[in-house]
């Protein structure tokens, strides 16, 4: 019986030592689940539009946003991170250091490439930009001071704005993001621009989702997301470049400043015009009568105007000339019709007008 005892004893003795790294097993495999569960969530419910490959117009353009415009300065603020608040280049900057998401050359032409043989080294993009960092547990780490997000005052962006004709609708999305760093020299001389590195919109909309800024210097509670920032197009920037057969910026055939500005306003009204008109066919005959009538009616309105004052001069001149002519003899009612006929034309003309 003690045989058996000590037997049985030891068994269920090894049985529980032998099940708690199953336990481990199964909290570890939960905690892998959670986490493709939170990446099924965030395809199944992406937070930017996708834009189709088959849409039947699309027109491609670069932009520069300056961060110190009051537009744009939600990206810029705070400088420094405060009371949990962070700007949008320490966060994308963190988000790249614990390789959440890559991001990708800017090569000399400023296009980019969203390839793998173009991602960028991120212990080399710090060392040539000069942004101390320290290595743990094989990853880079870079202290809150460390970071130059104060230095970061402008992003190159490119949005595109197409007609998807599946839903019908006109839309202006950003497909790329570049942060530019402005760093002077020595002498202090005027600030360099220093582009560090191409992200594509799609694989951070859904961080950019969970990050907040300020939208309003009057109201401090009113917060937005960055996503929903690019979403509404709520940034201001000057275009610097387009997708053309040349592959040529604005500054390669506009030699001075007035030209560059002549030749932003012209894309930007063929892109306003392109909107606004993307239903107009000059062959649509409501949208033709329309205009007609409208401008019929103000004419109509014009002409009647002008008949009512004089009208209205005769009848004052025709009430003087009767106080006159109190003592005159009264003539038949058959003359006076006939004498009052020529002032009754003006009367009918109105009331034809007028209706």
């Amino acid at each position: 019986m003690r045989r058996l005892f000590f037997v049985l004893a030891g068994l269920a003795l090894w049985m529980q030592m032998d099940a708690q790294p199953a336990r481990r097993r199964v909290k570890t495999s939960e905690t892998e689940q959670a986490e493709k569960t939170v990446d099924r969530a965030s395809l199944q419910f992406p937070a930017a539009v996708e834009m189709p490959d088959d849409v039947v117009w699309r027109r491609d353009v670069y932009r520069q946003l300056d961060l110190t415009l009051d537009k744009n300065a939600p990206m810029y603020y705070p400088v420094e991170p405060s009371a949990g608040q962070i700007n949008l280049f320490t966060y994308l900057f963190d988000l790249l250091l614990t390789g959440k998401i890559t991001a990708y050359e800017y090569k000399l032409d400023g296009n980019e490439s969203f390839t793998s043989r173009d991602k960028v080294d991120v212990k080399e993009l710090m060392t040539r930009h000069h942004i101390y960092y320290e290595e743990q547990d094989g990853r880079p780490r870079v202290n809150a001071s460390d970071i130059p997000s104060a230095e970061v005052t402008r992003y190159y962006i490119k949005e595109s704005s197409y007609f998807d004709q599946r839903t019908s609708t006109f839309r202006t999305k950003v497909v790329a993001l570049c942060p530019v760093l402005m760093r002077s020299d020595d002498f202090g001389g005027e600030a360099t621009p220093y582009p560090l590195f191409w992200l594509k919109y799609d694989d951070i909309s859904t961080y950019l989702a969970r990050h907040t800024m300020m939208a309003s210097n009057y109201n401090n509670v009113t917060n937005m997301t960055a996503a929903d920032y690019f979403a509404m197009n709520m940034y201001e920037g000057k275009i610097y470049k387009t997708n053309n057969m040349q592959g040529t910026v604005l500054a390669n055939y506009c030699k001075t400043d007035s030209a560059m500005a002549n030749e932003q306003k012209r894309i930007e009204k063929q892109l306003s015009d392109f909107e606004q008109h993307v239903w107009g066919h000059s062959t649509d005959s409501v949208a033709t009568d329309s205009v007609a009538l409208t401008e019929d009616g103000e004419a109509e309105e014009k002409a009647a105007a002008k008949p009512e004052r004089s009208s209205r001069r005769s009848a004052s001149s025709t009430g003087r000339r009767r106080e006159r002519k109190e003592d005159t003899p009264k003539v038949s009612k058959s003359r006076r019709e006939s004498g009052n006929s020529g002032a009754a034309t003006p009367r009918v003309t109105v009331r034809r007008q007028r209706r």
